[in-house]
């Protein structure tokens, strides 16, 4: 009897913690899905390296001070460079290239060349952990990389019409895919939350730096829009979006939650229409379903090649 109960309780503990995983997930995805758009109201009036640095700073600050209330332990050894590969991905490179390439651009272009996130996390996932997928993977990942850089050829006019803001992008997803990546792995050494917020912390004094330059150069005046953007980028898009997000990858099954952020690109574009009024041509429409289509094959079709492991 105890036996069978042995049996019984993991498995009913894992079946209540997929749909408990995929929650959070979502609740991630539709925290960031936000992002794109209100970065874009807010650099009608403040300068995109306030806006990127400064958000950053905001949340830093409010990371500091979880993590001094709840006593974390600091991290150790080499922990601390694969946080700074985080910081450097989604709380430096991220927000910076992205809020300077919404400058050139709109924000339902902006959310098809990021729908490449999901595949581009998954590869440098793959290639982090060593793991061996199927052939369709690369393919797939392949044909997701080449839609996104088809649309940014064909929006912009031709090869020689591909906006600055297109680099900036293709930049952002590589940057953010690492960071990722890699806060993916260190979540289940320091907790989910506790990874963003000793991110923060580690690219506090470069991104303080960035945010003084920022106001000297351009002391930040705006209206209150635009400051509830500000806001908004810099407590919920860097920050409790992540509690969120890194909390469904921690619970997982990871392969399975990481596949939500597919929605995305979606809900982005969406809010690029209610909010911002943006016209959504059959172009962006027919790019951002071919590109969200391939990621989620190429995520889809991501496993290991060759015998399984002995139980």
């Amino acid at each position: 009897m105890s036996a069978q109960s042995s049996a019984i309780v993991p498995r009913r503990h894992l079946l209540s913690a997929v749909p408990a995983g995929l929650g959070w997930g979502v609740l991630g995805v539709a925290a960031f899905s936000f992002t794109v758009p209100l970065t874009r109201v807010a650099v009608a009036d403040l300068s995109p390296l306030f806006i990127g640095a400064g958000r950053a700073v905001v949340a830093a600050t409010l990371a500091a001070v979880a993590l001094t209330v709840t006593r974390q332990a600091l991290p150790r050894g080499s922990q601390w460079l694969r946080l700074a590969v985080v910081a450097g991905g989604v709380v430096a490179g991220f927000p910076l290239l992205t809020t300077y390439a919404l400058t050139e651009v709109p924000a339902s272009h902006g959310a098809v060349v990021i729908a490449l996130l999901p595949a581009a996390t998954a590869v440098l996932a793959v290639l982090r952990t060593g793991e061996r997928p199927v052939r369709a993977f690369w393919v797939l990942s392949a044909c997701g990389a080449a839609a996104a850089v088809g649309f940014a050829v064909a929006q912009g006019g031709g090869i020689s019409g591909v906006h600055r803001a297109d680099l900036l992008l293709f930049a952002a997803v590589l940057v953010c895919a690492m960071g990722y990546a890699e806060g993916g792995l260190l979540t289940r050494e320091l907790g989910s939350w506790q990874t963003i917020s000793w991110a923060l912390v580690v690219a506090a004094p470069v991104m303080a730096t960035l945010t003084a330059v920022s106001v000297v150069r351009q002391p930040p005046s705006a209206p209150p829009a635009a400051w509830a953007c500000f806001a908004y980028l810099a407590c919920v898009s860097m920050y409790l979006g992540f509690f969120a997000w890194y909390r469904g990858l921690a619970i997982g099954p990871m392969a399975q939650v990481s596949q939500v952020q597919l929605v995305q690109p979606v809900l982005t574009i969406s809010w690029a229409a209610l909010l911002l009024g943006e016209q959504i041509t059959l172009l962006t429409a027919a790019g951002g379903f071919a590109v969200i289509v391939l990621a989620g094959a190429a995520t889809s079709s991501r496993g290991r090649r060759g015998p399984a492991r002995p139980s």
